[in-house]
């Protein structure tokens, strides 16, 4: 009676696991980009500050407008008065007046256009800087995702080193209680499990800290799956076209680039400073008393012209001009520094991705000779033709084949992305593989996310007009 009771316990229990399983959505990498640039303030951030350089642009436009100004007023006094010859009127009993008035001032040098071509530069420079956020969070995301890979799989491996070491321990120790084997081979062999227990409570806990990184990254819900997708082989880098690529596509250069002409504009922009300023306004004004008197002026049309040149302010503008020429240069090897950095971390990342593709051949062989070394070794020790130190070696150097190839798998994906970003390609990389996840039999868009309907699309966080 209480084994069926513990039967049926344990069949409830795997039901309960599998439902729990089951219920817990599967992610692609391609979906995770997706739902992390959903939840990303990082990605938000970055899409307000173009919104507030567009701001900046209508704040620069509304210096070429005039200024139209309405005012108006009332007053009343105590009493009429009158002079004492001529009974002239000198003071009413009431008056008021109000009018619309004109302004608008600019310099002889046009620095308000200057002001405008600046504010335009820093909508394309915010935008700049959007992409660069994506491309650096969507890496990050990528990183993560296969960090989340990278930890289960060493759950897997501390598993299997687990289950062989636990398998030894049993056969040292039915050996140990006939007599075949001594009481240091036992030992041994309980300190390696030890150990071997010591690695799968590390590595559970390492995929526990993992996970909650990527929960973090991309919002994802807590029981998460991931499908893993391995990335075609890409061959050896062509460093020519990936070059050539990064100083074209590449955002952060493009943001510098920019950075630089806004600066040369600022300096034009100062420079204006120098100039004088012409002031041109409109009035119409009414006005209206009690009593009227016959020379009252009830209504008047006027306008002027004003120049202002400010010669001396104590070296201000002159401040200004070498400040904004001291930027400019700044801005230049800004620049230039960038370029040179993209060369290393191009060649860097290139670098990675051909050792890693190039030893993965290598690691895959040592992994089956470091099985069939240890299954060998193992038949050989069960027939007492090895010893427990030849199977503590073989053991260790299938693990360390096991561990080896695992991290060189993923980090030759995550250096493949790293590629993509280094060259400027990776938000188009992206969005052409999570068409091709999305894209169904007989889909008339033919896989372009840009023909799709907007909603849930990864294309749209790409789509800087959208904004």
């Amino acid at each position: 009676m209480k084994q069926i009771s513990l039967r049926v316990i344990l069949i409830l229990t795997t039901i309960i696991i599998l439902a729990i399983v089951c219920s817990a959505r599967e992610y692609t990498l391609g979906e995770t980009y997706e739902q992390a640039l959903k939840t990303s303030e990082k990605i938000e951030i970055a899409k307000e500050n173009v919104y507030i350089a567009r701001q900046g642009r209508d704040k620069a436009l509304s210096l070429l407008i005039p200024r139209l100004t309405a005012y108006g007023s009332y007053s009343r006094f105590s009493e009429d008065k009158y002079t004492s010859v001529g009974s002239i009127l000198i003071q009413p009993d009431e008056t008021s007046s109000w009018g619309v008035r004109a302004d608008q001032s600019f310099s002889l040098s046009a620095r308000e256009l200057d002001a405008l071509t600046i504010a335009g530069q820093s909508i394309s420079k915010s935008q700049y800087d959007l992409e660069t956020a994506q491309t650096d969070f969507l890496l990050n995301v990528g990183v993560t995702f296969y960090d989340v890979l990278k930890a289960r799989k060493a759950v897997d491996i501390a598993n299997a080193n687990l289950g062989r070491l636990t398998q030894y321990h049993h056969s040292v120790e039915t050996r140990f209680k006939v007599g075949e084997l001594t009481k240091t081979a036992l030992l041994r062999a309980e300190g390696e499990l030890s150990g071997a227990r010591a690695d799968q409570l590390r590595a559970v806990n390492s995929l526990q800290l993992a996970r909650a990184a990527l929960i973090r990254v991309a919002g994802l819900e807590p029981d998460f799956q991931l499908k893993e997708k391995k990335q075609p082989s890409s061959g050896m880098c062509e460093w020519t076209s990936l070059r050539q690529s990064a100083m074209n596509d590449r955002t952060d250069l493009k943001s510098y680039d920019m950075q630089t002409r806004m600066a040369e504009q600022q300096v034009q922009y100062t420079r204006g400073a120098f100039w004088p300023s012409v002031g041109l306004f409109a009035i119409y004004n009414r006005a209206d008393q009690d009593p009227m008197t016959t020379t009252f002026n009830d209504e008047n049309i006027y306008g002027g012209v004003s120049l202002t040149f400010p010669f001396f302010e104590g070296g201000l503008r002159t401040a200004e001009y070498r400040e904004a020429k001291a930027k400019e240069r700044q801005a230049r090897l800004a620049y230039d520094d960038l370029k040179k950095s993209v060369d290393i971390e191009l060649k860097a990342s290139c670098l990675e991705l051909e050792t890693l593709q190039g030893s993965l051949q290598f690691l895959r062989d040592q992994q089956t000779f470091a099985r069939d070394n240890y299954n060998a070794v193992m038949k050989q020790f069960e027939n007492g033709l090895a010893t427990s130190l030849d199977v503590m070696d073989a053991n260790t150097l299938l693990l360390t084949a096991d561990r080896d190839l695992s991290r060189a798998s993923y980090n030759y994906e995550i250096a493949y992305l790293r590629v993509k970003q280094t060259s400027g390609a990776l938000l188009q990389f992206i969005s052409e593989s999570h068409s091709a996840e999305q894209q169904e039999p007989g889909d008339p868009s033919g896989g372009d996310l840009r023909a799709r309907k907007p909603g849930g699309k990864l294309w749209q966080f790409f789509c800087l007009d959208a904004l």
